[in-house]
């Protein structure tokens, strides 16, 4: 599902990565931790190839980063679903057209968009919130959109940065519960975090990011 061969990547000339290597299997859910700076999000923006490695190759739902075409990158980007800590929803559109506007884009027909933009948010229990616009919503649902979002073109692989760095942890356990639901019926997830606490919670495979700023290894513990 995914994998890092001996990755390299430096960023404005300081190192991030040196010699990474990661493979995650498919339909695992799993915890990528490391403290602030240790490379994190870099390495999430690997996988969706926003970035590219100086060396090495990262494989992600088939595409790898040496093959790559800038014309393929859509077809990755559609294979996997991304959720990030700012939630980054369209602050001009209301709920239910943040949603419709990723499935237009892909060229579905307008019938089948409301029939999975309605499927995804009856899911996350934000059906009856369909109309309302993001700054009407806490935290949490806005949370739970992205959510949607990431998983309404059913995605092979889930990438999570920081889901609940912004939210109380009552709401981040509640969306940690969403995204092992959405791994039981197969989808693989990988969530990246510095939240300790949600990783002793949540049993799960963890890969630990040691010293982002120089040579950095991926180790897996039980």
């Amino acid at each position: 599902m995914l994998t890092f061969k001996n990755v390299a990547f430096s960023y404005q000339t300081q190192p991030v990565f040196a010699d990474l290597n990661l493979s995650i299997e498919n339909g695992e859910f799993s915890f990528l931790i490391g403290k602030s700076g240790s490379g994190k999000s870099t390495l999430i923006r690997l996988v969706y190839m926003n970035y590219l490695p100086d060396a090495g190759e990262v494989i992600a739902a088939g595409y790898s980063s040496r093959t790559i075409k800038s014309k393929e990158l859509p077809y990755l980007r559609r294979r996997l679903g991304i959720i990030f800590q700012d939630f980054k929803l369209l602050q001009n559109r209301n709920i239910y057209d943040n949603l419709a506007f990723v499935l237009g884009a892909t060229g579905v027909s307008s019938k089948e968009i409301k029939r999975k933009v309605s499927d995804v948010l009856t899911d996350a229990g934000l059906f009856h919130m369909r109309f309302k616009m993001p700054d009407e919503l806490s935290g949490g649902e806005k949370q739970r959109v992205a959510i949607a979002r990431a998983v309404i073109n059913d995605p092979v692989l889930i990438l999570a940065d920081e889901p609940t760095g912004n939210l109380d942890p009552e709401t981040a356990d509640e969306i940690i519960e969403n995204l092992k639901k959405i791994n039981s019926k197969g989808t693989t997830v990988l969530i990246a975090t510095h939240n300790y606490e949600i990783v002793k919670r949540n049993p799960a495979k963890i890969y630990k990011l040691e010293d982002g700023k120089s040579l950095v290894a991926v180790t897996k513990q039980k």
